[in-house]
């Protein structure tokens, strides 16, 4: 069966904005270049998810800095190509023959067919948005929910489970879809994908932390961490994701995916479960070292509350917890009471549990803590 020639223009998913700084757009072109130091699979579509900019302009950023200066234009870097579609779909509607990629005047990514047949490749970018426009309107059932609108260059990676053939006219919208009699079923694969990349990335964290963590962004690809529903697999992959955020020093990355975790753990086991404890603690550490505070001191007490209930208030973790929350207090300027929380802290864990290694840890905060005061001219009024 084939479609209606799709004729309307279609708008672009994101509008460029007037001017990025020089510095953003160093750090974006960087950020693929880390993914692609660890062969990563789509690194510029990947990275422009997470920072929510438009694929084709961060491919421009990308190849400009990767083009050696020089009289006449470079082509790109082996490799540097983002797939939009499926091979093997696209096919010329004038010579009948397959379209392969080709450079754009304007450094984007386009298609093209034999030689002679066109005057000028096709825009790549507009193609898969036209073609996951349409999927979105007709075929939507094949995109696995994420309880997120799904942007059509997105919905484009599943055009081979639902067409048989892309033939393009004289204009990216200009095309004509033949459809599968049948779509392929692939739910249960993209499950079973997703799951063995996260078992990969979990193996891989300890010694390749930056490839586990390019896998279990490719794990939730299409996961919007802000309304995705709960879900076992995903909340695994949102949980190690975080864990080497904060291990690489991203404290910011971390935070959206300890959200998603903390939620989603709730719903899928109640609040006091282990799993929910530890998406909880990954939550406050991510915002205590992002700088958040008064957040993080929060998200501490609520822990302490369940851990008291469920392990006992003299219990190891418990009293690790509240000394964590007087660090807390005396980051947002409660010197006094963070003092007061962590000597009664040391005191029951030094009698609760005598010659414990973290009674002294303990006690190295304290006396940092006093130092600092003493740094800044505190002076409090002891009990």
């Amino acid at each position: 069966m084939r479609s209606p020639t799709a004729s309307q223009p279609t708008p672009h998913p994101v509008a460029f904005p007037r001017r990025y700084s020089p510095d953003f757009i160093g750090a974006v072109v960087q950020r693929v270049a880390d993914a692609r130091d660890i062969r990563a699979y789509g690194a510029v579509t990947s990275v422009a998810r997470q920072l929510n900019l438009d694929p084709r302009l961060v491919q421009k950023w990308v190849t400009k800095a990767t083009t050696p200066v020089a009289h006449q234009p470079a082509r790109p870097a082996a490799g540097s190509w983002e797939t939009y579609l499926p091979a093997g779909l696209m096919h010329c509607r004038f010579c009948h023959e397959p379209m392969s990629y080709a450079e754009l005047h304007d450094s984007g990514q386009g298609y093209q067919c034999q030689p002679g047949c066109r005057p000028r490749p096709l825009d790549a970018a507009a193609i898969a948005h036209t073609v996951g426009r349409t999927i979105l309107r007709y075929a939507a059932r094949v995109i696995p929910s994420t309880g997120a609108p799904t942007p059509p260059h997105l919905a484009a990676v599943h055009a081979h489970r639902v067409l048989a053939r892309i033939t393009v006219g004289a204009t990216p919208t200009d095309l004509t879809l033949t459809w599968r009699a049948t779509p392929t079923p692939v739910a249960d694969r993209i499950d079973t994908e997703r799951a063995q990349q996260v078992a990969t990335a979990r193996n891989l964290a300890l010694n390749h932390p930056l490839r586990a963590r390019q896998l279990l962004h490719d794990s939730l690809t299409g996961i919007d961490p802000a309304t995705a529903p709960a879900h076992p697999l995903h909340t695994e992959a949102a949980i190690l994701l975080a864990e080497l955020q904060l291990r690489l020093g991203h404290p910011a990355d971390a935070i959206a995916w300890t959200t998603y975790a903390h939620h989603a753990t709730i719903q899928l086991h109640g609040p006091t479960h282990p799993h929910s404890l530890h998406a909880l603690h990954l939550h406050a550490a991510a915002h205590r070292r992002a700088g958040h505070h008064q957040r993080a001191y929060h998200l501490y007490r609520q822990l302490a509350d369940h851990l008291t209930k469920t392990e006992g208030p003299h219990a190891p973790r418990t009293l690790a917890i509240h000394a964590t929350t007087a660090l807390a207090l005396h980051a947002l300027g409660h010197c006094q009471a963070a003092r007061t929380i962590l000597a009664d802290t040391i005191t029951t864990h030094r009698r609760e549990h005598p010659g414990h290694p973290a009674t002294a840890r303990m006690a190295q905060h304290l006396s940092g803590i006093w130092k600092d005061c003493a740094a800044k001219g505190h002076k409090h009024e002891d009990t």
